[in-house]
């Protein structure tokens, strides 16, 4: 008994857990995280996809993403199983994961080649290509399933029957067609994907999608040559099943995960900084908008989930309307004098007229405030209500209340570095005093 105490200790010893055997432990439920991740990132496409159905690449996408997350569903071994018994066919899966893989590669071929020409593309060639992917992986769709009609597969195979029946007639023929399909469709498809990426003049989001692609096609390459090693080592009578149970799969869930990130990204991408840009205008044109809510005693009443896009509107057309009824009190010598102190100040002209654009508002609500109305000369009217809507600004020659309507955001990014606007309103207000005394105007030691 004191010999096998050493045995029985070695026996019921924790054992250090592999690679192998960690994929070994969890390949029942490994399927369902790519499946989770591809399941979420089409619902974060799926409002775009409706929203823009008559977009034939979004469609493409979405097909996609749809044709990934079946494959990662069926592959998992509870659906085999559910499949296999519901169809009372052992094995059926196998045909049905192989299709829908083939499906899938054959699309990813169609759309890169799609997407890289462009909608508009005609050629004979482009046609051609297209033509040759369809028929070519119709064709193959179709052979799996009269190979396995005619393979003898009677023994139910959940994780291995790629090398289980490695040697079986038919059976052997339906799995290296669909590793060969599968192969050469990713060897294609990496090709064109790699070459595209070294184009000149692409965008950095699709440029940044491209390389997810090429490295998720990559991983997929990796897999089928894990695929065909294992299969291979049943033809020489060895046993590397486990680069087919333990090594594909991870490489698998990897690589779809890429590929969904990099046909996503390029669209998801653009959409994200399309908001953005909303959301910085909105919060851009900020500034004004308190001064306009000051000025009419209110603002824009807030609507609950209004999109930015609404909100970005309204916020501007409330501006327009404040400052349309700002016109009659605008000073269009005060204009001239703020844009050409700001030129003195050392801002460029454009930034000068935002500037003295601010001050011309400023001054306007102020005037407005008190009661005073401007002709459009810098006298006070008092009565005159719209007589300086005709007015127009010297320094740039166009008629100050309609460039005052066009350049907002740049009237509210002035208005956001309010000791700029004060300087210039400073300066403006000392030439108009030098101009009524005849004095020269001083800045920093210099007479002007």
């Amino acid at each position: 008994m004191s010999d096998l105490a050493p045995v029985a200790a070695r026996l019921t010893e924790p054992q250090a857990l592999t690679p192998a055997g960690f994929v070994n432990d969890f390949y029942p439920s490994f399927w369902w995280i790519p499946a989770g991740i591809l399941a979420a990132a089409l619902a974060i496409k799926l409002p775009s996809i409706i929203r823009l159905w008559t977009d034939p690449l979004l469609r493409a996408v979405g097909g996609l993403l749809v044709l990934a997350l079946s494959v990662f569903v069926f592959v998992a071994p509870s659906t085999i199983a559910w499949v296999n018994r519901v169809t009372g066919v052992p094995n059926i899966s196998g045909p049905w994961v192989y299709s829908l893989l083939t499906a899938f590669c054959g699309s990813c071929l169609l759309l890169i080649i799609t997407w890289r020409n462009g909608l508009s593309d005609r050629s004979p060639r482009t046609r051609s290509a297209m033509r040759w992917v369809l028929g070519t992986y119709a064709t193959v769709i179709a052979a799996l399933w009269v190979l396995f009609a005619l393979a003898d597969m009677p023994e139910e195979r959940l994780r291995d029957l790629d090398t289980h029946y490695a040697n079986t007639p038919y059976a052997r023929e339906m799995i290296v067609l669909y590793l060969l399909a599968h192969t050469v469709a990713t060897l294609v498809t990496n090709a064109l994907i790699w070459n595209w990426v070294r184009t000149d003049g692409l965008d950095s989001l699709l440029r940044w999608g491209l390389k997810f692609l090429g490295v998720g096609y990559a991983l997929q390459l990796a897999f089928d040559a894990a695929k065909l090693s294992a299969v291979g080592g049943r033809w020489a009578g060895r046993d590397l099943d486990w680069l087919s149970t333990a090594v594909a799969p991870p490489l698998a869930c990897l690589s779809a995960i890429l590929i969904a990130v990099g046909f996503i990204l390029p669209h998801t991408g653009q959409y994200l900084h399309d908001r953005r840009q909303v959301r910085d205008a909105v919060r851009e044109l900020r500034p004004l908008y308190r001064l306009m809510k000051a000025c009419n005693g209110g603002g824009v009443p807030r609507v609950l989930r209004a999109p930015p896009e609404l909100r970005l509107i309204r916020r501007e057309t409330f501006i327009r309307d404040g400052l349309l009824a700002l016109s009659r009190f605008v000073d269009a010598d005060l204009r001239a004098r703020s844009y050409e102190a700001a030129l003195a100040l050392g801002h460029p002209p454009d930034r000068a007229k935002a500037l003295a654009a601010a001050v011309t508002v400023l001054d306007a609500a102020d005037a407005r405030s008190q009661g005073r109305e401007r002709d459009g000369t810098g006298d006070d009217s008092g009565s005159r209500p719209g007589s300086g809507s005709g007015s127009r600004f010297c320094g740039s020659g166009e008629a100050d209340t309609s460039d005052l309507l066009r350049d907002i955001a740049a009237v509210s990014r002035a208005l956001g570095h309010p000791e700029e606007v004060r300087a210039v309103r400073e300066r403006a207000a000392a030439s108009a005093d030098a101009g009524r005394t005849g004095a020269p105007v001083r800045h920093g030691g210099t007479e002007r």
